[in-house]
Parts: C-alpha cells; structure tokens; sequence
C-alpha cells in the first residue's frame, strides 16, 4: 500500500512539473511576443533596448524548457539540439537588433528586427 502511495504521489508531481514547464514556456512565449510588439512600434531608443532585454532573458529562460510537441524527447536528441539551436539563433539577432537600438539606428534595429519574425515563424512550423 505505502508503495502504492509512493507511486501515485511521484505521478503527480512527474505531471505537475511538465505543465508548470510548459507555462513557463507560454510565459516566455509571450514575453518575446510582448517584446517584439515594442520593438517594431516604438520610436524610442532606450525603450526598443528594455524591451530587447526582456527578450533576451526570455528566449534564454525558454532553453530551460520543452516545447509540448517534444516531451519526452532525450536532452541530446537531435529535435532538442534543433530546438536549442533556434533559440541561440534568435538570441544572436537580439543581440543584432539591439546594438543597433543602442547606437540609436532605430530604421536599422527595426529593418533587422524583421528577422526575429522571420526566425520565429520557423521555429514555431517545427517546434508548436
């Protein structure tokens, strides 16, 4: 019986920790969606740079989990080397968008800001 007690209980928390994982992958989500929104309106250097922070932060935090589509996928499987990779990909166009931002090249971070959407539509056909 305890065994039985033991069993249910490591299920549960087994469950609750993917769909913890997997809001925190939509909050991440989001917050690329948040920013990019900034991004693409704003006229104002420093707030494309907030924003792009943010952005960053997010797409790192999201390296940390799982999209739905490959749970129980192997960490060093090829889909989740992919998935990583596209991730690095778009932190590396961040990083692209906001030296620009910061040199207050706002027609040129958001020329290359167009990326990002280019990156995420990739991503989202392989991995949503």
């Amino acid at each position: 019986m305890r065994k039985h007690v033991i069993a249910m209980l490591s299920l549960s928390l087994l469950f609750s920790s993917a769909s913890v994982f997997a809001a925190d992958l939509e909050k991440d989500m989001d917050a690329l969606k948040d920013g990019l929104s900034v991004v693409k309106k704003t006229s104002d250097a420093q707030e494309m740079h907030t924003a792009l922070g943010k952005m960053r932060q997010a797409a790192t935090d999201a390296k940390q989990s799982t999209p739905e589509k490959l749970e129980g996928q192997a960490a060093d499987s090829a889909q989740i080397k992919d998935y990583h990779a596209g991730l690095d990909s778009l932190i590396a166009q961040i990083d692209v968008v906001d030296q620009l931002a910061q040199a207050n090249k706002l027609d040129e971070a958001k020329a290359e800001a167009k990326k990002l959407e280019d990156i995420r539509n990739a991503n989202h056909k392989k991995f949503r």
